[in-house]
């Protein structure tokens, strides 16, 4: 395939993708290309490389429905869709928290000496970027797990799967449901987005529309 080819395959994708609010619930996702899309999801970008995301797969009927009356935004898609998605952010990110230094240091393979004689730097970052409450610092970790959210979705769309991405919820009863089923660690994670997976039920009532690019892209 040369670039033209590619080009055009994947803005396929882009045309092919819409939120869709309501699955076939008769269709499910085979577990391999579900991992297809949770892959996309693990290589995807981060501030600093940090990684600060856990994808919670809720499949279980009973979990769902207890989900649901704290989720509107999910009225139809909840009980619709073949793989249901709660992506939490990691919470506390500072430069010098264990999670930072064994992320850089285990997975990424940094020599220890020199994370060190780059922890000023790091913590400049962070003083730059004003990441000085709780609430900052998860705010801050959530807008990485949009990024892995928006490859998940492309990736499924690619493959002819579709998406809906979701933010209408009660954001204290879900971190309270999760917290009180032991799914944010030792308060690890809290809730940033979630995201549902399946087969369109029908088909979009009109084509995607956008603003035209010469209202949306300035060159300086």
């Amino acid at each position: 395939m040369n670039i033209e080819e590619k080009k055009t395959d994947l803005l396929s994708t882009f045309y092919f993708r819409h939120a869709t609010k309501e699955f076939d619930p008769t269709k499910k996702i085979s577990d391999e290309n579900f991992r297809f899309i949770l892959e996309a999801g693990r290589l995807s970008p981060s501030s600093g490389g940090n990684e600060p995301w856990k994808f919670l797969i809720v499949q279980s009927p009973e979990f769902r429905k207890e989900l649901a009356p704290h989720v509107t935004g999910a009225a139809r898609s909840l009980p619709t869709s073949s793989h249901f998605v709660i992506i939490l952010a990691r919470k506390g990110l500072t430069h010098d928290s264990s999670y930072i230094l064994e992320q850089l240091t285990q997975v990424k393979g940094m020599p220890i000496e020199v994370y060190k004689s780059m922890e000023q730097a790091y913590a400049q970052f962070y003083e730059d970027l004003h990441l000085n409450s709780e609430r900052e610092l998860l705010d801050w970790s959530s807008k990485s797990t949009y990024l892995a959210m928006g490859n998940m979705m492309t990736a499924a769309a690619h493959i002819g799967i579709d998406s809906c991405p979701i933010e209408g919820f009660d954001m204290d009863a879900v971190n309270e449901l999760l917290d009180n089923k032991g799914l944010l660690g030792n308060d690890e994670f809290g809730l940033s987005v979630m995201t549902a997976f399946g087969y369109r039920s029908k088909e979009p009532k009109r084509p995607k529309t956008r603003r035209p690019m010469e209202e949306i892209v300035q060159f300086v």
